[in-house]
C-alpha cells in the first residue's frame, strides 16, 4: 500500500509540475555535449596545427568520446578525418590510412557527402606526399582522376573545396607543373585569406614557396615565405613561423646566401625551442654548428 500511494505522489507531482503555466519550456533537443566536443575538436586542431601532435591526439579522444556518446554522425566522422590527419603527421602512415577509411564509409552511411569526400582527399594528398618522397613510381594522374571526382561531390562546401585545390596543388608539383600547381593553391588561398583564416593562408604561402623553390625561383619563394610569416606572427603560431625561417634558411642557402641562410636557421631553432619543440630546433641546429 504504501509503494502505492508514493507511486501516486510522483504522478500527481509530475502532473502539477507540467500544468502550471509559469515553468520553463523543455528543449526539444540539447546539445551540450556535442557543443562540447565540438570545442574540443577545434582545440585539437590548434594544437595540431602548431605541431603538438601528441597532444592533438589526447584532446581528440574527450572529443571523439563525446561524439561517439551522442551517435553524432557529423562529429564522429569529424573527429576521425581529424585523427587520420594527426596519425599521419607522426609517421603512423596505416593508422592514418585506416582513419579515413573508416571516416569515409560512416559518411557514405550516414548521408553526409561532403565529410566522406573530405575524408577521401586527405587520404589521396597522403598518397600523393607519399609518392612526392618514395622513390618507387608515381601513379599521380590517377591519384588526380580520384581526386576531381571528390572535390566534385564536395564542390557544395568552400571549406572542403579549399582542401581539394590544396592536394591538387600537391599532385600539379609532383608532376613539374608549377604554375598549375601554383594556380591550384591560389584557390585555396583566396578563400582562406577571404575568411581570415590567418594560419591556413600562411601554410597556402609556405606550399607556394615550396613551388616556387622548386621551379628555381629562390627570390619569389623567399617573397612568399615573408607572406607565409607574416600571417603566422598574426595568428600567433610559433610552429608556422619557425617552419618557414627554417625553409627560408634553405632557400637562401641553395642561392648561395650562406650568412644569411645562417641567420634564417638560427632563428627558426629559437622558435622552436621556444614552443618546446626541442628536437626539432636540434635538427635544424645541426645546419649551422
Amino acid at each position: 500500500m504504501k509503494r502505492a500511494i508514493f507511486f501516486f505522489s510522483i504522478v500527481f507531482s509530475v502532473v502539477v509540475f507540467s500544468g502550471c503555466s509559469s515553468a520553463p519550456k523543455k528543449a526539444t533537443e540539447i546539445f551540450a555535449d556535442r557543443n562540447t566536443a565540438s570545442k574540443q575538436l577545434d582545440l585539437a586542431n590548434y594544437n595540431a596545427n602548431r605541431g603538438q601532435y601528441e597532444g592533438a591526439l589526447v584532446i581528440l579522444e574527450g572529443a571523439r568520446k563525446l561524439a561517439l556518446s551522442t551517435d553524432d554522425p557529423s562529429l564522429r566522422i569529424r573527429t576521425s578525418i581529424s585523427r587520420g590527419n594527426f596519425l599521419f603527421a607522426l609517421g603512423r602512415n596505416a593508422e592514418a590510412f585506416a582513419e579515413w577509411e573508416s571516416a569515409a564509409s560512416e559518411g557514405d552511411a550516414s548521408g553526409e557527402p561532403v565529410l566522406a569526400a573530405l575524408a577521401r582527399i586527405y587520404s589521396i594528398r597522403a598518397k600523393i606526399v607519399l609518392l612526392d618522397t618514395d622513390t618507387g613510381t608515381a601513379n599521380v594522374q590517377e591519384l588526380t582522376q580520384q581526386l576531381n571526382r571528390e572535390m566534385t561531390a564536395a564542390k557544395s562546401d568552400a571549406n572542403a573545396t579549399a582542401v581539394g585545390n590544396i592536394t591538387l596543388g600537391f599532385a600539379e608539383k609532383q608532376m613539374g607543373h608549377w604554375a598549375d600547381a601554383e594556380s591550384a593553391v591560389k584557390k585555396a588561398l583566396s578563400y582562406h585569406e577571404g575568411g581570415l583564416f590567418l594560419e591556413e593562408a600562411a601554410y597556402d604561402w609556405f606550399l607556394i614557396a615550396s613551388i616556387r623553390s622548386l621551379a628555381g625561383n629562390s627570390n619569389a619563394s623567399l617573397e612568399a615565405l615573408e607572406t607565409a610569416i607574416r600571417f603566422d606572427r598574426r595568428a600567433e603560431n610559433g610552429f608556422g613561423l619557425a617552419s618557414s625561417w627554417q625553409a627560408m634558411g634553405d632557400v637562401l642557402k641553395k642561392a648561395g646566401r650562406d650568412g644569411e641562410a645562417q641567420a634564417a636557421w638560427r632563428r627558426a631553432a629559437d622558435i622552436y625551442r621556444a614552443i618546446g619543440l626541442n628536437n626539432l630546433a636540434e635538427n635544424v641546429e645541426g645546419k649551422y654548428k
